[in-house]
C-alpha cells in the first residue's frame, strides 16, 4: 500500500473499529491518576492535561491538594505559570489570587473604582491514594458515586510493597491498553522474558469490563525469575482485566499490577503502573526478603528490571502510533480476539459519553 499522507479520521468519520478506537477520548466521569504525591511539593502548582483540557493542580502550604481550570479569569493565561502563596493560587501576570474552590479572592492592583468582581473558576474534586493524586474531570455529582479502584493489598495492616512507575508515552491510550493486555508480543521481550507463551483461555466482556486469561509462563526472566517463589506460586496462568478505564492483572493472587492511564490527546498518554508482590525471595536461597526491605527492593527492581522492560513497550506503542498515522486506512489484521474486545468497549464507552454530553447541551443553554 502506498503511503497515506491524509490525517486519520475523526471518531464520527471513522468506519472501522480500529479507527474509531484510535480517535476516542476516555469518559471524564471516572477518577484518574494524574501525578505522584511526592512530585508536588507544598506551595507548588503543576499543569495537568486531561484529553486536551488544561487543569491547574496545586498544593497548599498545609499539604492539601486542589484543582481548578487552568486559566486566570482576567487575561486567561495559565495559572500553572504562577505560584502558590499559603493556600492561594496566584496568577503570574497581575497577581490575582484564587482559593481551592476556584473563587477569586484578591485582586492586588487598582480596580479603577469598579468594585470587586465575583469570579469563580471551575473546580475539580481531588483525592490522594496509593501515593498518587487523583482527579475527577467529569460531573461533580458523579464524583461521589464513582470510586477509585480498591487495592486492599496496599491498604491492609501489612501492606504489600509498591513503588509506582510513571511514564508519558507518545501513543493513544487504546494502544497502551492493547499492549499490556495482549500477551502475544513475547518476542518484543525476549531479552527479559516476563512471560513465555500466550494461549488465550478466556475472553469475556461483562458490562464495562473485558476479562482475559492466558496460559503463560510468567516471571521466568534470567534475573527477575530468581526472585519469584515458583515452588509456591502457580506462574503458568495469568488473569487480566480491562476494567474501563483501568487495567489490572493477577498471577495466583501473588503477583499483581494495576495500570491507570491519563489520556492527554490523540497521541499522548500518561501511564501509572503499580506492581506489587505478596513476597519475593532472595535469589539462590529459599529465604523470603524481609517485609521491611521489600520497598527498597522494589525501588531497585523498578529501576533495573521493570522500567527497562516497560521501555520496550513504550518503543512498540510509539512506533505503532507513528505507523497508524501513516497507514490508518490499511486493512486491520488482528489475530487476538481480546484486542477487538478492548477496542469495542472503548468505542462503546466513548460513544455513550458523547451522547450524554449532547443531551446535556440544551439543558445547559436553557
Amino acid at each position: 500500500m502506498s503511503l497515506n499522507l491524509n490525517s486519520p479520521p475523526s471518531f464520527e468519520d471513522a468506519k472501522r473499529l480500529r479507527q474509531q478506537a484510535r480517535a476516542t477520548g476516555l469518559d471524564p466521569n471516572h477518577w484518574y491518576a494524574v501525578e505522584e504525591v511526592r512530585n508536588i511539593k507544598p506551595e507548588s502548582v503543576v499543569e495537568i492535561v486531561f484529553w486536551k483540557h488544561s487543569i491547574a493542580l496545586f498544593r497548599t502550604k498545609s499539604g492539601s491538594f486542589h484543582a481548578v481550570e487552568n486559566r486566570c479569569a482576567h487575561r486567561q493565561i495559565k495559572l500553572s505559570l504562577g505560584s502558590v502563596d499559603d493556600c492561594r493560587l496566584v496568577c503570574a501576570y497581575h497577581g490575582w489570587q484564587y482559593e481551592g474552590d476556584g473563587k477569586c479572592v484578591e485582586i492586588p492592583h487598582d480596580r479603577f473604582g469598579r468594585g470587586f468582581p465575583k469570579l469563580t473558576l471551575r473546580k475539580y474534586p481531588v483525592k490522594v491514594r496509593y501515593g498518587l493524586v487523583w482527579l475527577f474531570p467529569g460531573d461533580l455529582e458523579e464524583a461521589e458515586r464513582r470510586q477509585i479502584p480498591d487495592i486492599p493489598e496496599l491498604e491492609s495492616a501489612k501492606p504489600w510493597a509498591c513503588v509506582p512507575l510513571v511514564f508519558t508515552w507518545a501513543a493513544h491510550h487504546s494502544m497502551v491498553i492493547d499492549n499490556v493486555s495482549d500477551f502475544t508480543h513475547a518476542h518484543l521481550h525476549r531479552r527479559y522474558k516476563p512471560f513465555e507463551g500466550a494461549d488465550l483461555t478466556r475472553c469475556e466482556t461483562i458490562n464495562d469490563s473485558v476479562h482475559v486469561a492466558y496460559d503463560s509462563q510468567v516471571g521466568r526472566g534470567r534475573i527477575s525469575g530468581r526472585f519469584v517463589e515458583h515452588d509456591k506460586i502457580d506462574t503458568s496462568h495469568i488473569e487480566l482485566c480491562y476494567e474501563y478505564p483501568y487495567q489490572w492483572s493477577n498471577t495466583d493472587d501473588w503477583i499483581k499490577h494495576w495500570l491507570f492511564v491519563l489520556p492527554i490527546d490523540e497521541r499522548t498518554t500518561r501511564c501509572f503502573f503499580l506492581f506489587y508482590f505478596k513476597s519475593l525471595k532472595i535469589p539462590l536461597l529459599p529465604v523470603r526478603i524481609p517485609r521491611f526491605a521489600m520497598k527498597m527492593v522494589m525501588t531497585v527492581s523498578n529501576h533495573f528490571l521493570i522500567a527497562p522492560l516497560l521501555d520496550q513497550d513504550r518503543f512498540a506503542v510509539e512506533a505503532e502510533q507513528t505507523a497508524y498515522e501513516q497507514h490508518w486506512d490499511a486493512p486491520p489484521v488482528e489475530l487476538n480476539p481480546a484486542v477487538n474486545a478492548f477496542q469495542t468497549l472503548t468505542v462503546r464507552k466513548w460513544r455513550e459519553c458523547l451522547e450524554r454530553e449532547e443531551k446535556a447541551v440544551p439543558i445547559a443553554r436553557s
